[in-house]
């Protein structure tokens, strides 16, 4: 338990909130003594891994059956939303998806938050501040986890630790758009907040981890949501 305090405390969290989670650990542990006889098969690790798991899982009835589920893990990531109170904008970005446009061609450019995966050597902060300078070209010191979220637990591994933070045309140090080395092309975009929240509601911003922390910025009330 202290572990997993100083962990959180690491990442950003306030004691309140810490206290929570801890509450919460030992129901979730009596729950995971349903789940037993868990192998790991590789199906695939041409760039993250996919597994196929097999595990014994007790329902509620007391049955046991031998079930079978597959799970891509490609580690945890960071995402964060740049805004500016003075002016009311926020920082996003815009890149070329191909699993969007595996799904759908002309949603294939797709308007998200900056973000990126985390390091082995690095936390959820260090990754993210990282990446903001990568991505969008801005030198930020300080960043504010206020989310944590799995969007799309029944097939990846993969945890996002959601942030927000402060910026100013001051912190600028570079054009962004990413790495060479990443073959990454990304379009940097300095938006009215009100803009951005009418973009959600007409669709054209899609990415689920962008929309997540917008409307956290909409609900507390850290910008002005002006019509």
């Amino acid at each position: 338990m202290e572990i997993i305090s100083k962990k959180l405390k690491g990442i950003g969290y306030k004691q309140s909130v810490i206290n929570s989670y801890l509450f919460l650990i030992p129901n979730a542990l009596n729950k995971m003594q349903k789940i037993k006889n868990i192998t790991h098969n590789i199906l695939s690790k041409a760039w993250a891994t996919l597994y196929r798991i097999d595990y014994d899982y007790q329902f509620k009835d007391g049955s046991v059956k031998r079930l079978k589920r597959e799970c891509y893990n490609r580690g945890n990531g960071a995402a964060v939303l740049l805004y500016n109170v003075e002016k009311s904008t926020v920082i996003l970005t815009k890149q070329f998806r191909m699993p969007i446009y595996e799904n759908d061609p002309s949603e294939g450019m797709s308007i998200e938050v900056c973000a990126g995966a985390i390091d082995k050597n690095e936390s959820a902060n260090e990754t993210i501040l990282r990446e903001i300078k990568e991505e969008v070209g801005y030198k930020i010191t300080e960043a504010t986890c206020v989310l944590e979220a799995y969007t799309s637990p029944g097939a990846m591994t993969e945890k996002l630790y959601l942030f927000i933070a402060e910026y100013s045309d001051a912190m600028r140090v570079n054009e962004g758009g990413g790495l060479d080395s990443e073959d990454e092309e990304i379009d940097v975009l300095e938006l009215p907040f009100t803009q951005a929240i009418d973009m959600v509601s007409a669709k054209q911003i899609i990415d689920a981890k962008t929309i997540m922390l917008l409307q956290y910025v909409q609900i507390n009330k850290v910008l002005p949501c002006k019509n």
